[in-house]
């Protein structure tokens, strides 16, 4: 029979996949506290598989520094240490300012629409009250310029800080419509750098993005 191919193939997730997604998703949302204990069966039961996948992605999580395990006793999920927003922010500043020097010397003009587009979308979801999604689309902005710089590295220790990063991002993207929207505004200025192929100037903007919020987290947070 003919296949069609019109369509849009449907992304599968293996257990192990989908029980890593939904908990990390809980743990940035605050519906899994910091310090909680973590029971596999219970999990397991709510998310429908099995204890294997479950425990699998506790193994992930605690690479990414979201739990704690104690092989035979718990897991918890990590609590959140408010010095580390001065030690993170900056260090992760630093990696997408250099990302925005070297995107401003590659980026192409479909390029710059697809940035305007994603941030056109992060100021829905912040008027629309959807913080996590505006989250999602912050990243999918700041990623697509570090896929422009084509910098390995670059892009590798970034990922890895953006999640641990991710939990104060979202109680900074909790707060007042006003105050978050300060970001698209940044974001406008990064692109309108990139544009112009102002190497300096973007890299100043995109580190301006990044080390205000963490200012604003710091008095956030008890």
């Amino acid at each position: 029979m003919p296949v069609p191919t019109n369509f849009a193939t449907p992304i599968r997730m293996s257990a192990k996949e989908r029980a890593l997604s939904q908990i990390q998703r809980w743990i940035i949302e605050g519906t899994l506290h910091p310090g909680e204990k973590l029971i596999d069966a219970e999990l397991a039961e709510s998310l429908a598989v099995s204890r294997t996948p479950i425990r699998e992605a506790f193994q992930l999580l605690e690479v990414q520094g979201l739990v704690s395990m104690h092989p035979g006793k718990e897991t918890r999920v990590t609590n959140i240490e408010k010095d580390d927003i001065l030690k993170m922010y900056p260090t992760l500043a630093a990696l997408h300012a250099l990302a925005a020097e070297y995107a401003a010397q590659l980026i192409k003009p479909e390029q710059i629409e697809m940035l305007k587009e994603l941030n056109a979308g992060f100021s829905e979801a912040i008027t629309g009250g959807q913080p996590y999604q505006a989250m999602e689309l912050d990243e999918q902005f700041h990623n697509l310029i570090i896929e422009v710089a084509d910098n390995a590295y670059i892009t590798s220790f970034s990922a890895s800080l953006q999640i641990h990063i991710r939990r104060f991002k979202y109680v900074f993207l909790q707060q007042p419509v006003a105050e978050t929207l300060t970001s698209v505004e940044e974001h406008t200025a990064i692109i309108a750098a990139l544009a112009d192929r102002d190497a300096n100037l973007a890299a100043a903007e995109m580190k301006h993005n990044f080390i205000r919020p963490m200012h604003e987290l710091y008095a956030l947070i008890d």
